[in-house]
């Protein structure tokens, strides 16, 4: 197959790049530089610059791809009116879109306390008013199944491995800015984590098994965030300690504190697990936490 990778330079798109190109697929990748060009190249594909931005610059490649892959970075709006752009360009084509959304959707502000609530592909949530609109995009990708689209949604969870996981990250940074690892709460909190090659394989089985008009789940495993934190802080021979949502704005910014680091996402996969034959391969998300890469940050 001939598929198209939209945010292809990113941590996930480069991974899904990857998978694509191992599987023997004709792989092409959006950049919008000549230093994502390089990078897209490097890793097996071909590089197609575009704006998304400018509708235009991708009739050429849609028209040429089999399957087009979303995994780019965009506010909600942006990123809700290039899929409605998308759709409007595929349907009637029977070719597959699958759109990366992510677990932050069903997601509870806890202050970092535990949540026993725990969330299959379709079970019913309410939504924070803040991420309402990216359920809206999953509806909408998921309803293009009836404008004959394959069009399915993924939404991960923490993403994990090879050194690329933002939560590990922050928590390297609160140790650079305050002397000590830091974490909200009590740290019980946690969002359900899946390493970022084990998400890859989900986009390469749906596109061979994966049912139109589908939302599947990717969960590994669980890791609260105080012991993430204890772990980091065993890498750096500091000590941790508990803020206040206050102070974790001070450190990592209100966004990251109040949609990560106050949050609980708790999240399963039956239905990936179930259609796809999914199974992860990377169970334990603390075997990261040393990759080198996370103090060259």
């Amino acid at each position: 197959m001939k598929v198209l990778v939209i945010g292809a330079t990113g941590y996930v798109g480069s991974h899904i790049v990857q998978r694509m190109t191992r599987a023997g697929h004709d792989v092409l990748g959006t950049v919008r530089n000549p230093a994502g060009s390089a990078r897209v190249a490097a890793l097996g594909a071909r590089p197609i610059m575009a704006d998304l931005a400018e509708a235009e610059m991708l009739d050429d490649v849609l028209a040429e791809a089999d399957a087009v892959l979303y995994a780019a970075q965009l506010l909600l709006e942006p990123e809700h009116a290039v899929l409605a752009m998308l759709i409007g360009k595929l349907a009637g084509s029977g070719k597959a879109l699958i759109f990366t959304s992510g677990t932050g959707v069903v997601s509870q502000k806890t202050d970092g306390a535990w949540s026993e609530d725990s969330f299959a592909e379709d079970d019913t949530f309410v939504p924070a008013k803040w991420i309402a609109r990216r359920v809206e995009t999953e509806n909408l990708v998921r309803a293009a199944s009836r404008r004959e689209i394959r069009a399915m949604v993924v939404r991960p969870p923490m993403i994990w491995g090879n050194g690329g996981c933002g939560l590990i990250r922050a928590f390297y940074d609160s140790a650079s800015s305050t002397g000590e690892v830091c974490y909200l709460g009590s740290g019980l909190n946690l969002y359900s984590n899946v390493h970022v090659e084990d998400l890859a394989e989900v986009y390469a089985l749906a596109l061979t098994t994966g049912v139109p008009g589908a939302l599947y789940h990717c969960v590994a495993g669980e890791v609260a965030h105080r012991t993430l934190a204890e772990h980091v802080a065993q890498q750096l021979g500091c000590g941790v300690r508990s803020v206040s949502f206050d102070e974790a704005v001070e450190i990592w910014g209100k966004f990251l504190a109040l949609i990560i680091m106050s949050s609980c996402s708790r999240t399963r996969s039956p239905r990936a697990r179930r259609e796809l034959g999914w199974a992860p391969n990377h169970l334990d998300m603390l075997s990261d936490v040393a990759h080198p890469a996370y103090r060259a940050g």
